[in-house]
Formats: structure tokens, sequence, C-alpha cells
């Protein structure tokens, strides 16, 4: 488990990060979202021990990153946003390298290199030279070399960067094998609705402080506390909202300007929704469209944050 505790960054009086708490189980995909400036990577590079906070800590499985950091560094993974590749230097050797940096024993560095070659779908580049890749393949390179020693933790800053739309998708099915494989994963990332696609558990930064963070349902229905029904009629829109006004598990009832919509401010259960479609039926009005107007992390990102940087 990744516990970060009241974590807080002060550059003289600027306050970077300020007294961000999180938890995080194996399996759990972080989706860390801010504006450029509100603190994300300085909170990823505190987590990953290569800032030390001014105050508060993180524990990763019981290490410490304050106390004891060379454990932590052995249990993460950390992709930056800009990741440094070397030229001149195959595949293999790049991260028969980086195997050689963790102490993986030489005896077993072949099986293990083939081995995260073949998850990052790399394995046809083995004697590729770094150079010669793609930017979504040097990105794909850059996790093989963050999974190279079995990390418990994956730190993935703004992984999707630069990539077509076809490496962005490969990369969220990476992500999500990665987690049920058992890695806790933190991806910070601009891109909104694909990070709703994969993340199970998001926060929201903004000028260092954490505005909301939780399940992604959660997130979504703490700013949606009533749900909105969304009906689409044939006609009779009018005769519709005068029978379901002041029905069971209905709270508003609002024409929409075409006249043929509906939207429903809804707080019952879904015997109740069931029963809102019952009656219009009953009553032959003739339905097209009945359906949950769901809100998604763009829609609560842009109603939480104010835009303000630090």
């Amino acid at each position: 488990m990744l516990e970060v505790k009241n974590l807080h960054k002060n550059y003289g009086s600027l306050v970077a990060v300020h007294n961000l708490s999180f938890t995080l189980k194996p399996g759990d995909i972080f989706g860390f979202i801010g504006s450029n400036g509100a603190g994300k990577t300085t909170t990823i590079k505190m987590v990953s021990t290569l800032l030390e906070p001014t105050s508060g800590t993180a524990t990763l499985n019981g290490a410490d990153i304050t106390k004891n950091p060379m454990e932590v560094r052995r249990q993460i993974g950390y992709m930056p946003d800009f990741f440094g590749l070397y030229d001149d230097i195959k595949v293999w050797e790049y991260l028969e390298f980086f195997a050689g940096i963790y102490s993986i024993p030489k005896n077993q560095r072949t099986e293990v290199i083939d081995n995260v070659l073949e998850l990052t779908d790399l394995t046809i580049k083995k004697q590729a030279f770094v150079q010669s890749l793609s930017r979504g393949m040097q990105q794909r390179l850059c996790l093989a070399r963050c999974l190279i020693h079995d990390p418990a933790l994956l730190l993935l800053d703004e992984p999707a960067s630069g990539l077509d739309p076809r490496a962005r998708a490969e990369l969220k099915e990476l992500i999500l094998e990665l987690a049920r494989m058992g890695k806790m994963i933190i991806v910070s990332s601009h891109i909104l609705p694909e990070l709703s696609d994969f993340c199970n558990t998001v926060g929201i930064i903004e000028k260092g402080h954490m505005l909301r963070w939780g399940p992604v349902q959660d997130v979504i229905r703490s700013l949606q506390p009533v749900r909105e029904l969304v009906l689409e009629m044939m006609d009779g829109a009018s005769r519709a909202a005068t029978l379901l006004e002041g029905r069971s598990g209905v709270c508003e009832v609002r024409s929409h300007a075409d006249g043929r919509r509906l939207v429903i401010g809804f707080e019952g259960d879904e015997s109740q929704q069931a029963e809102v479609l019952a009656i219009l039926v009953r009553d032959g009005i003739r339905v097209l469209s009945y359906q949950e107007d769901v809100k998604n992390l763009e829609h609560v990102f842009l109603n939480l944050t104010t835009g303000a940087v630090n």
C-alpha cells in the first residue's frame, strides 16, 4: 500500500504542495489531475524520493520516503515527462544497462528483459537501435525500463504526451494490464476523458491543494448529488412533465427549448427510475430515448478549479 500523509513542500514563501494525503492499494490506477504548475510533478518527485518534502511523508509497503529512501526506490518505477534515451545503443542493451543498475543477477537478465519486452510489445524491436524507434515505441521502452525490477508502484508523469491516438490507446491497454498484475499506478495527465476510461481513483489538485480525491464515480457524484435523466419524446412533452411532477424520486422537471426533451432531477432508486418510464408509456406518450446524463472528469475538473496557478 502507498500512504501519502500531509505531504508539504515550500520553496521559500511559495507553497508548491500543501498537506496532501491519499492512499492507494495494489491494482489502483490513480489519475492525478491539475493544471500546469498545480503541484503534480512536485508531488511525484517527493513520492519517488527525488525531492525532499518540507514536512509530511509517504510510505510504500512500510518504507518511509524520508527515513528509508533506498528501500522506496527499489519498489518504484518512475517515468518522467521528458525521459532520457541513449543513442547508438540497441533496445536490449539499454535494458541490460538498467538491469545491472538494479542488481539483477547476470544469469537472470536475459529472461527478465525478454519478459518486459513481451509485456510492452517490443520483442520485435529487441535488436533495433533506440534512436530508430517511433515516439510511441520509445515511450513503451521507457516503461519497460521502469518495469525491469518488478516495482510495486509506477509513477507516470504525462505518459501520453506527444503520442498519436493509436499509441495512446495501446498505452492505456498496457496500463490496465499492469493494474491487473497488481501494480499501483499514478498517472499524471491533462487528457481527462482518457483518464476516466481506465482510472479507478482520481485526485484533483490546484495551487498545491488536493481539492477532491477518491473513486472516480464518488468524485463525480459529489458534484452531481442529484442525477439527471434525459427523455426525448415524439410529442407530449408538456403532458409528460405534468405526469411526472411530484412523483416518487422526482425532485425537478425541466423542459428543453426544443419542446421534445425533458430533464428530470432524480434522487430515487432503480425501481423508481424504471417506474418513470412506465408511467409515460402507460399514458401513451411515445418515448424515443431515456438515459442518465452522466458527467465526466472534465466537467468535474472545470467546476472544481479556477485555473489559478502558483
